[in-house]
């Protein structure tokens, strides 16, 4: 391997899923690339790579982020979670159980996309974040109910070719009740 240009490339550490990668890329290398051609995490989708489609969908920060439009350098020192982190072991997350049972997939190109934003939408309605179709956003006002408009509101960055949305927002909203009823168990 030719020596790497320190006017255009860094060897960076990325966290992913709770493991410590380090590797030389060019500074114009995509989050996205950096999985998929360097790492071989290859569940995260590459679909449009424009930041449209919502395929390479991660969480970065818990927070999502289309890994097409995110430099990787940008994203060292920030834990990165991937489809492949996503379960424990062989046990599914919920989320992803939700799709298996209410079949939220279909080809399956975007299920990992869809996976990842459906664990931040839940993270973020939790939270009480509002989205844009919240009717009271007032700062004192509880987090609305995650009804099928909200999920879909909060879901449209992630689109999926093969129409399994009515499926896709049932699986949102039962693994949003699972998690729900999971908390009030803990707390209880």
């Amino acid at each position: 391997m030719p020596s790497a240009d320190p006017a255009t490339s860094s060897v960076i550490t990325l966290q992913i899923n709770g493991e410590k990668h380090t590797l030389p890329v060019d500074h114009r290398t995509t989050l996205l690339d950096a999985l998929r051609e360097r790492l071989d995490l290859t569940g995260t989708k590459k679909g449009c790579d424009h930041g449209q489609c919502g395929a390479c969908t991660v969480l970065v920060g818990g927070r999502r982020t289309v890994a097409c439009l995110q430099l990787a350098v940008a994203a060292e020192g920030r834990e990165i979670t991937t489809i492949e982190g996503v379960s424990e072991g062989d046990e599914l997350h919920p989320v992803q159980q939700a799709f298996v049972d209410l079949d939220g997939y279909q080809c399956g190109y975007c299920t990992p996309g869809q996976i990842c934003s459906a664990l931040a939408v839940i993270e973020e309605h939790a939270a009480g974040w509002p989205s844009a179709v919240t009717e009271d956003v007032s700062p004192e006002a509880a987090p609305p109910p995650l009804t099928p408009e909200e999920i879909r509101e909060r879901m449209s960055g992630n689109l999926c070719r093969c129409g399994a949305y009515v499926s896709i927002v049932r699986a949102v909203a039962q693994a949003a009740a699972a998690s729900q009823k999971s908390q009030k168990e803990t707390v209880a």
